[in-house]
């Protein structure tokens, strides 16, 4: 598994989430408190993604607020509702294979994009952890 190294460049609530779940090993941090932002509503549960970056190669790692199907787990590249992807799933759409961690656990996986009924019924679950 990859050793993570954690960006600098981050907004002050996001590094300190990072920092936990990291130093922790996953034992903190995997609930985030959302409340901390605008429209937060408590707890979500939360993985971190490491993938690598499409032009740099750098593999980077985001805390990402995830659901869960029988067999995968599901996030959502929405960028807060703006128009345009944003960037870790342009890299995810260059290199699928990522690795993730969830709590105290690390593993490598595929990323796929859902279309149609299933991405219609994975949305509505998205809704139902975190609104916002």
């Amino acid at each position: 598994m990859i050793d993570i190294t954690l960006p600098s460049n981050l907004p002050p609530w996001v590094q300190g989430h990072m920092e936990r779940y990291v130093e922790s090993g996953g034992a903190e941090g995997h609930m985030w408190d959302s409340s901390v932002v605008s429209g937060g509503l408590g707890p979500v549960p939360t993985l971190l993604l490491m993938a690598a970056g499409r032009r740099s190669g750098t593999i980077r790692p985001l805390p990402l607020i995830y659901g869960k199907t029988a067999a995968d787990y599901v996030i959502v590249a929405s960028k807060g509702g703006r128009p345009k992807h944003p960037a870790w799933y342009l890299n995810l759409l260059a290199e699928p294979e990522v690795n993730i961690q969830v709590a105290t656990e690390r593993f490598p996986t595929r990323a796929r994009t859902t279309v149609g009924a299933e991405r219609e019924a994975l949305w509505s679950q998205m809704v139902s952890i975190y609104p916002p």
